[in-house]
């Protein structure tokens, strides 16, 4: 086993709850204040949505929705010991709102069949997902009508093809990430 990291759940039900996730260069968790600015955008549309961390890593995104209300939770991730370390982390909290798929996004949106209203995409940078993922989510019709889309990425990353559907409605940095909230409109 890899040396492990920790991050915190900044606020709700799990508030300075601890999450561990293995300590390797590919992952990194969205960094706190990242999360703080992204949920306070999100507030008024969390209670009670259904929710997609696509590529969950540590799963602060996911159980971040949860601790502050959302009804529903699915954590994708492919990476066997971080997807075990969120099981655990679910089992520890007793977030039985939040389901962990240990599985590839993109084969798991290709057969997915639910709707969700908001999503989070933090891909591992400059791995040329993000456009795919895009893509997959607004023609399987998996998202709600004015469903909320998080993108995260490194800047200067390759051009990224939004939906027509999608309008940008936030859009920040911090140091080398950029990141972006869409609003789904038909």
């Amino acid at each position: 086993m890899r040396a492990l990291g920790q991050l915190r759940i900044i606020a709700g039900k799990w508030r300075r709850h601890k999450l561990a996730f293995p300590g390797q260069q590919t992952l990194r968790p969205t960094p706190d204040r990242v999360r703080e600015t992204l949920f306070n955008w999100l507030r008024a549309d969390l209670a009670d949505s259904i929710c997609l961390d696509l590529f969950a890593g540590s799963g602060a995104l996911g159980f971040e929705a949860a601790s502050r209300g959302a009804r529903r939770v699915i954590l994708v991730e492919k990476d066997r010991e971080a997807a075990n370390l969120i099981k655990q982390t679910r089992a520890r909290l007793e977030a039985d709102m939040t389901e962990i798929v240990n599985a590839d996004a993109i084969k798991w949106l290709n057969s997915n069949q639910q709707v969700f209203d908001i999503v989070f995409l933090d891909p591992p940078y400059r791995a040329g997902l993000l456009s795919r993922c895009c893509e997959l989510l607004e023609n399987g019709q998996n998202l709600a009508e004015n469903a909320k889309i998080y993108i995260e990425h490194a800047l200067g990353d390759d051009v990224i093809d939004i939906p027509q559907a999608w309008q940008c409605i936030r859009s920040r940095s911090a140091g080398q990430v950029s990141y972006e909230l869409y609003s789904r409109s038909l």
